[in-house]
């Protein structure tokens, strides 16, 4: 009997193609991230030159988040059926080419229609990216460390991409928020390629083809569902409209027939028992409260910098810029190692708790505020905070899938995040605006107005993020919470 051991070298060179394969699967995940932000701050550049009314310019943003979050959930099942380096691929080869058809519009209907197929890409290569991730590194340690520099990049990416759309957009155009896009696809794809290692994917060999384990019925439902709730919640109109209220019920309509045709499929697109782990459940939902407070955060508190402040494009994407850069620091210098002492539960935690006081801070921000004073130092808060929360709030929801089902739980985690983040725009927003337009009837000043309505927007972001605080502190509360 012979036994071989793996030498040394063999063990350092597949822990080097380990690490090489996560970079270009974060490299993947940054384009889809960077432009859900990147094309806010270049909008009345496009509206100036291709002529969109103020309605039809939203659909600039919505023409993408719309397939985007719909198609997440399906995307995120097709991967573990045919092979999420065969999905992944593909959605960066098809984002990269509408990427090109986006900077190259002459015309709004174009736009719309490119950055809708971008939004497709998109959801093929997000929702199978933590899936990979958790294949990849199975050892606790490691896939700590992993998942906190996948966090990094996703949320550093969301900030960076407010500084480069406005730095592409003054220094060329706003075509080259989408061009950027090219030579950075077509690496990613070419390394994607050779370094990621080929997976058949659970529908291989059942002698049905790759097709015969997808729930079709399901998955139209689920989409549609999706899609409509994306839909209602950034076009369809304001809260108590009839147009949203309709729209609520027929989405609402759509999840309940897709969840009765799972627990009647014989081969479900979405198993319900993934729903019986307190872990991937518990944190979804907490993640729906964290997402909409920062992304709130963010939307508003540009706002605040520009209406307020007075500050411009790039001197507004400037001041953003220290939170990606802390993110940064503390997930990849401080994050998995933290985890691996307290505990992802205790982690998660404080990090809410930084949240919570940073938007409380920004609650303050008022019409003479100064950028050192008012504005930096919450920011550092929110931004220390989600750096702590978010991995640990991904290895929780990531732990309680199994490895057949982590292509799925990579999709609907990235569903939940999408939702989130459109619901806490909307609200905050139409909360910010409702007030401002209220103060303007009584005959204040316009800055006072808009500056009064953004404080009460971050005041119930602060009660959004204790919210998801105690949520996570009663359900995610369990021995692999707290082992992390």
């Amino acid at each position: 009997m012979t036994i071989t051991t793996e030498s040394p070298a063999a063990a350092r060179g597949r822990t080097y193609s380990r690490w090489t394969a996560l970079v270009v699967l974060c490299t993947g995940a940054l384009m889809t991230i960077l432009d859900g932000n990147i094309v806010t701050v270049a909008m009345p550049a496009v509206q100036r030159d291709l002529g969109f009314t103020g309605p039809g310019l939203a659909w600039v943003v919505n023409a993408y988040l719309i397939p985007f979050g719909g198609l997440l959930l399906l995307a995120g099942r097709l991967g573990d059926l045919v092979g999420r380096k065969r999905m992944f691929t593909a959605g960066l080869a098809l984002f990269t080419a509408a990427s090109v058809l986006c900077g190259v519009a002459t015309g709004r209907e174009v736009l719309v229609a490119a950055r809708a197929v971008q939004g497709v890409g998109g959801a093929m290569t997000m929702a199978v990216v933590l899936g990979m991730v958790v294949a990849l590194f199975p050892e606790p340690r490691e896939r700590a460390r992993a998942i906190a520099v996948f966090s990094a990049v996703g949320a550093a990416g969301g900030a960076l991409g407010t500084f480069l759309g406005g730095a592409l957009t003054e220094a060329l155009s706003w075509h080259w928020i989408f061009l950027i896009n090219l030579p950075i696809g077509v690496a990613a794809w070419a390394a994607a390629v050779r370094v990621l290692a080929p997976d058949e994917g659970a529908g291989h060999g059942h002698g049905h083809g790759h097709g015969h384990g997808v729930d079709y019925p399901g998955a139209a439902l689920v989409t549609g569902a999706l899609m409509l709730t994306v839909y209602t919640i950034t076009g369809a109109g304001g809260p108590g409209a009839v147009t949203t209220v309709f729209l609520s019920l027929a989405a609402l309509a759509l999840f309940v027939a897709f969840a009765m045709r799972q627990a009647r499929a014989a081969r479900p697109l979405l198993r319900l028992r993934l729903f019986r782990s307190r872990l991937l459940t518990g944190a979804n939902a907490v993640q729906v409260l964290m997402v909409a407070t920062m992304y709130g955060f963010q939307f508003i508190g540009a706002l605040y910098l520009q209406r307020v402040l007075g500050y411009g494009e790039l001197a507004t994407g400037t001041a953003f810029l220290p939170a990606p850069v802390l993110i940064g620091v503390l997930m990849l210098g401080l994050s998995a190692r933290t985890i691996g002492r307290f505990g992802a539960y205790r982690v998660l935690l404080a990090g809410l708790v930084l949240i919570v006081a940073g938007m409380a801070l920004l609650s303050r921000a008022p019409v003479d505020g100064g950028y050192l004073t008012d504005v930096l130092p919450p920011m550092l808060l929110l931004a220390a905070g989600f750096a702590a929360a978010m991995p640990a709030l991904t290895g929780l929801a990531m732990s309680g899938a199994r490895e057949e089902d982590a292509g799925l739980a990579s999709g609907l985690f990235n569903t939940t995040q999408v939702v989130g983040g459109s619901l806490g725009l909307a609200a905050l927003s139409a909360l910010a605006a409702t007030r401002t337009d209220g103060l303007l009837g009584r005959g204040s000043a316009a800055v006072t107005a808009t500056a009064e309505g953004y404080q009460l927007a971050f005041r119930v972001a602060a009660v959004v993020a204790t919210g998801a605080l105690v949520l996570a502190a009663i359900v995610l509360r369990s021995r692999a919470g707290t082992r992390g």
